[in-house]
């Protein structure tokens, strides 16, 4: 019989380890719900707000604040980048959803070899140790990694969260991605809610590699295995479903983790894919323990026209 601490300690890491997950996904299923885009580019995206980091913090012997915001500042300007001056151009021309699918991919492929010929293969991490402080919470081994995972996650979330339900600029988002010619006709800018969920997705971004790569090694082709881990949350938590896929994400990083009761570590990646297969074939709209049914009102009968003379 397992140790139940030794199943507590199983949980909570695999919920830390899950926070990546989460902030990657959110940003994928949110850009997929708004601008109905598979975007890809947001591995690439990746790599540059990780070697960002790295390299001010440790070439240029910046403040850990600056390094932050330097990811920031780059990131969200490439994504503003692309999308004006790529992805809006296909838009226009009204390609396909392939083509679009084809130019995210290789501009992430076209990133990673970048960045490969500037930092070469070996692998980096944020700071030169990972390890951090550890405190025994009833038994369990709690570090100050994991609280500031947990923590930045959750608030990132309810940011997000709030931000879609209370403010003007997160209505129009999703106005447009329910329906973008009736949000046009009411004058909502689509471009400007593309924009707006990019900016969004690229913060989610460089928080997510700022807690991957203080934990772990980065190499440039990492982020591609990140972004398709995102990618199987999303088509888990059901597509436009921004907050199933991010608990799909905590559900895959949970069963990882607690697949090493069973199984050996190497082949974790190919239960997730195992997984993904099962969901596709079973549960082409997302296990539906996650789907929220949405009851349609009744469309009232028109008026009866009042008879002339009546």
């Amino acid at each position: 019989m397992i140790d139940p601490v030794i199943l507590l300690q199983i949980l909570w890491t695999g919920i830390a380890m899950s926070s990546y997950f989460v902030l990657f996904t959110v940003a994928f299923a949110l850009t997929l719900k708004v601008e109905k885009l598979w975007n890809f580019a947001q591995a690439g995206l990746m790599g540059i707000a990780f070697y960002t980091m790295f390299w001010t913090l440790n070439a240029g012997h910046w403040p850990v604040w600056a390094g932050i915001a330097a990811a920031v500042v780059v990131t969200c300007a490439v994504t503003v980048g692309v999308e004006v001056w790529a992805v809006d151009v296909l838009r226009r021309r009204h390609s396909s959803g392939l083509i679009f699918f084809i130019f995210t991919l290789i501009f992430s492929q076209f990133v990673s070899f970048l960045l490969t010929l500037l930092f070469g293969t070996e692998p980096e991490t944020i700071f030169p140790s990972v390890m951090s402080p550890v405190r025994i919470i009833a038994g369990i081994a709690v570090t100050d990694w994991d609280l500031q995972a947990v923590g930045l996650t959750l608030g990132l979330l309810i940011a997000l969260y709030l931000l879609i339900r209370f403010t003007r600029d997160g209505q129009f988002m999703v106005a447009v991605a329910d329906n973008e010619k009736l949000a046009g006709i009411y004058g909502i800018s689509a471009m400007r809610a593309y924009l707006l969920s990019g900016v969004i997705a690229a913060l989610l971004i460089v928080a997510g590699i700022w807690l991957y790569g203080t934990r772990a090694g980065v190499t440039p082709d990492v982020p591609i295995g990140l972004i398709l881990t995102a990618v199987i949350a999303t088509l888990i938590g059901g597509l436009g479903r921004v907050f199933s896929a991010a608990l799909a994400a905590v559900g895959l990083a949970l069963l990882q983790s607690f697949s090493i009761l069973f199984i050996a570590s190497k082949w974790q990646t190919l239960l997730l894919y195992c997984v993904l297969f099962v969901a596709l074939l079973v549960f082409p709209r997302g296990i539906p323990v996650w789907r929220r049914r949405v009851r349609t009102p009744p469309v009232p009968a028109p008026p009866v026209a009042a008879q002339a003379g009546g």
